[in-house]
């Protein structure tokens, strides 16, 4: 589609190459970001300025944060024993929000999958190694996909000489759906991980 200004074409490509915006969306931010004010334009640029310069990874966990050991790290409150890993950052977010785990994290920055070209030295691993000497259990929290799968069998084979308990978070069928609709590995998965009903 041909726009009446280049500049508007170039804001529009830059929108629809972030991830899950289409050319429609990225359109309608463009022509939301034309109808504010010009301080609302400079404090957004800025904003991302920002956002570039000060970010940084945590050298403990690799999250995202501008201070160096992030504030889950560095608090006394959380148990260092228990380690949360995950494949990204979004991850952290999804499982604070529970507000049921009270351990520390330890980001990978993706999962395994050679397919992509992505290895193991590409991923967080040996920072991983090197967290677990006070470690007592290890959680992996990652995604129940294909090169997920991969991906925790690959670090439980790394743990299991290290003396340290390795555990996955369950998965099964979400609530709100039916069982007829789940796929058999759903299926089988929420069997194996079945807990005692107490009443």
């Amino acid at each position: 589609m041909q726009y009446s200004s280049e500049a508007i074409e170039r804001l529009v490509e830059m929108f629809s190459s972030l991830p899950s915006i289409g050319r429609k969306t990225a359109q309608r931010l463009t022509y939301y970001i034309l109808r504010q004010d010009t301080q609302y334009v400079i404090d957004f640029s800025k904003a991302l300025i920002n956002l570039k310069e000060n970010v940084k990874f945590c050298d403990t966990c690799f999250n995202y944060t501008e201070i160096s050991p992030c504030p889950i790290c560095a608090s006394e409150k959380r148990d260092k024993t228990v380690l949360c890993v995950v494949a990204e950052p979004n991850d952290v977010l999804a499982i604070e929000k529970t507000n049921e785990f009270k351990g520390k994290y330890h980001i990978l920055h993706g999962v395994l999958n050679p397919l992509e070209g992505i290895s193991a030295d590409d991923l967080k691993l040996k920072e991983l190694i090197a967290r677990l000497s006070d470690v007592k259990e290890v959680i992996l929290a990652i995604n129940p996909s294909i090169e997920g799968e991969v991906t925790i069998q690959y670090i439980a084979k790394l743990i299991k000489p290290l003396d340290v308990k390795v555990s996955r978070i369950a998965s099964g069928i979400p609530i709100g759906s039916a069982i007829e609709y789940s796929d058999e590995a759903t299926l089988s998965r929420a069997l194996e991980a079945r807990i005692n009903v107490v009443f």
